[in-house]
């Protein structure tokens, strides 16, 4: 088998990094260890493995993988999206302050808001981060951590990465970037400084809407061990199961993405077009405010757009005309989902913060999926005559 060095392509690196064959077997694919504990088999001697809360050998394998994706040392696998946000936030004491992206996900925001700033205090600000003067303006003695959406869910804005490094090295802070819209194909966060990176597996990498996850990557030595601490001690860490089908899905993530965006930005630039939509959400369309930053840090614009329509009224009228995007919540997936943020994957935040962040009763996510673009586009077309 080569060795890691070898592998140069993204690609190949998620077809073989983590995928050594059985060699009890000759499998290619390597076995799931499904089991909760390991054998010792000399008293005082434990080996690598010891129980699957603290270390698995399916779920190192992906965080092997994962860790190559996005040029880190080091990847520990979570549960879920959140449980790998949660544990970010471990790394923070009593008092300690948090600078975030404003227009992040609801999940996001009830942690912090309804968990961490009781149970931990810890202290919250939200800032539009594409403004690097406004997110320097939010710092206080006490800001501990930077932690970025970039692009935002479901607003679609930018923070530029190699800025807000430079903010949070500067003071001393951790950036931590939430790079579930795009994956490791299309940004990767830590060449441009970040300290952590993270992702809802959940997403683009499993790619098949079959498997809840995440992962936090890193390249410091420090927060690796903290994580791992944290993932043994609290026990949010991934199953065996999860691990193996999160680990299938990475290895055509360059081949849906590309497909994915490639329709995305048809997508876009007909939402652009129609009358009954009043602004569309895309980096990859020449009027985003971010461009030019989105072709400076990203290798492509995604596949996630969102757009307005006039109010709630119209948006069910598209959704319940639609046949082939599928309604639901989650991102990511072979299939082409859309959904209603203020209703659905943003509820949990008050009503008068969500529209203050442009988060209204008119707003659809959508996140396209693989199918042939001419039968997508047909469709929107046919629910969008009927909004008007």
């Amino acid at each position: 088998m080569a060795s890691k060095k070898t592998y140069k392509g993204f690609t190949t690196k998620a077809v073989h990094i983590g995928q050594q064959p059985d060699p009890s077997s000759g499998s290619v694919i390597p076995p799931i260890h499904m089991t909760s504990t390991f054998i010792q088999e000399e008293f005082g001697q434990p080996g690598e493995y010891v129980y699957s809360r603290s270390g698995n050998p399916t779920r190192r394998n992906l965080e092997a993988s994962l860790a190559a994706m996005e040029n880190a040392e080091h990847a520990i696998a979570f549960g879920s999206g959140t449980a790998a946000i949660d544990a970010c936030l471990r790394l923070l004491g009593p008092d300690d302050h948090v600078v975030c992206s404003a227009a992040v996900y609801g999940g996001t925001y009830r942690l912090f808001e309804q968990i961490l700033r009781r149970s931990s205090g810890l202290s919250f600000t939200y800032v539009d981060t594409s403004d690097l003067d406004a997110t320097e303006a939010a710092w206080t003695e006490q800001t501990r951590m930077l932690f970025v959406e970039t692009p935002t869910n479901p607003l679609m804005q930018l923070t530029d990465l190699a800025a807000a490094a430079d903010l949070a090295q500067r003071t001393g802070a951790v950036l931590v970037v939430d790079n579930t819209f795009l994956s490791p194909y299309l940004q990767r966060p830590l060449d441009f400084g970040a300290h952590l990176v993270l992702h809802s597996t959940t997403k683009f990498l499993n790619g098949h809407s079959d498997s809840i996850g995440g992962v936090v990557c890193t390249n410091r030595v420090d927060l690796a061990e903290t994580l791992h601490f944290v993932a043994k001690a609290a026990g949010a860490t991934l199953s065996p199961f999860e691990a193996w089908l999160i680990h299938r899905g990475l290895k055509t993530l360059a081949l849906r993405v590309e497909r994915s965006q490639a329709t995305a930005q048809q997508l876009a630039a007909i939402l652009d077009q129609h009358t009954a939509v009043q602004q569309v959400y895309y980096p990859g369309l020449e009027s985003h405010p971010d461009h030019a930053l989105a072709k400076r840090q990203m290798k492509g614009f995604g596949a996630m757009i969102s757009f307005d329509l006039a109010g709630y009224d119209e948006v069910k009228t598209l959704l319940d005309a639609l046949e082939v995007c599928v309604l639901a919540e989650s991102l990511g997936g072979v299939e082409t989902l859309i959904s209603h943020p203020a209703s659905m994957t943003h509820a949990s935040i008050p009503t008068a913060v969500r529209q203050e962040r442009g988060i209204g009763d008119g707003l659809v996510r959508i996140s396209v999926g693989i199918e042939d673009a001419e039968d997508l586009i047909a469709d929107l077309q046919q629910a969008l005559e009927r909004v008007g």
